[in-house]
């Protein structure tokens, strides 16, 4: 197994800037290049993108508006476009509803591991995680998706995100996160029978 690679997003002045990002076609041409480099028929490609602000120029944005009210089925007809434009079949898109904090609302209490006397902001998550159907489905908007929730409740989240996010998700643990976010279940799966 390969060790995952961060794609590009943007170029500037000769620096390629990977991770992060939200410019498709950046993202679209590293993904194309990494095609044409493995040209195995058992390699596979894969991604894991927010759908939170994701960039205007995305395959099928304007389309998929009609399923606003509908966020998993949006999100399947966005990987369907992605699909589409890049062309190959080795190529698993998959986009996160609505982005990856959500995955730390499925056990509010994984921030115990991190953060000391936080029994209230815990159970202010989970009061949260209880007002949806599955923690994907806490929505995108500018002050309350997953990680402004957060923030909310711990400030410091904010600026350690990218090395705390993980810790708490490992400590979560993939069963349970697959059990309580299906839409991430159905792409776990699908990566499960390449093997």
């Amino acid at each position: 197994m390969q060790k995952p690679v961060l794609i590009a997003h943007a170029k500037k002045k000769g620096w390629i800037h990977r991770g992060g990002g939200r410019t498709y076609l950046p993202m679209k041409n590293d993904i194309m290049r990494r095609l044409r480099e493995d040209s195995s028929p058992d390699a596979f490609f894969t991604t894991m993108i927010d759908l939170y602000a994701i960039h205007a120029e995305f395959p099928g944005l304007g389309d998929a508006e009609k399923y606003r009210s509908d966020p998993e089925r949006r999100v399947t007809f966005l990987e369907q476009k992605f699909a589409d434009d890049i062309g190959d079949s080795r190529f698993i898109p998959y986009i996160q509803l609505h982005e990856f904090e959500a995955y730390l609302f499925a056990e509010p209490d994984c921030f115990r591991h991190i953060y000391d006397n936080c029994a209230r902001q815990i159970e202010n998550l989970r009061s949260i995680a209880e007002d949806y159907e599955t923690p994907e489905m806490i929505n995108d908007g500018q002050h309350s998706a997953p990680s402004k929730r957060i923030v909310n409740q711990f400030p410091a989240y904010a600026r350690a995100k990218s090395v705390e996010g993980p810790l708490l998700a490992e400590s979560i643990g993939l069963p349970t996160i697959r059990a309580k976010c299906r839409h991430f279940a159905v792409w776990l799966l699908r990566l499960e029978e390449l093997g």
